[in-house]
């Protein structure tokens, strides 16, 4: 009788915890093999990309920083951070306009243009770019994306 009454007091308490769980990141986004990643928050120091899909429906995909040099997306709605290995070209805020990415199994090649606007400080918007997702054994995705970037002191 007490093992009954110890998990009935039990499950209550165990359906609260799930509760409280994240839910679960979508795995797909319009039919591609990455999904939406959650809202983040800026660096506490530098600079931080948020890229959106250039589609129909806009979906946060990516975030990277310029400080560590990293990217955030999330392949099959798993949230996954690579390193960057190489940039090149003209930029500003910690970016470059071509940015290669490399961890595991996958590569990212990042296409941005950066633009400076009056009305923003501490930041720039990205108007136009491209997201390539190279995964060994796998099709070579592109994504269109548009972005903003923001920064901390």
């Amino acid at each position: 009788m007490k093992l009954l009454a110890a998990l009935l007091f039990a499950l209550p308490a165990a359906a609260l915890a799930a509760d409280k769980a994240p839910p679960p990141l979508p795995r797909s986004i319009e039919g591609l093999p990455i999904g939406a990643i959650p809202p983040q928050d800026l660096p506490p120091a530098g600079c931080a990309a948020f890229l959106w899909t250039n589609t129909t429906n806009r979906a946060l995909i990516a975030m990277a920083s310029a400080d560590p040099a990293r990217i955030r997306f999330a392949p099959k709605g798993t949230l996954t951070d690579l390193v960057r290995t190489g940039q090149q070209g003209g930029g500003n805020y910690g970016f470059a306009t071509h940015s290669d990415y490399a961890g595991g199994d996958y590569r990212l090649a990042l296409d941005i243009e950066i633009v400076d606007r009056g009305d923003l400080s501490q930041g720039a918007v990205i108007p136009g770019g491209t997201l390539r997702i190279d995964r060994d054994g796998a099709d070579t995705v592109i994504v269109p994306v548009v972005g903003i970037i923001g920064c901390t002191a």
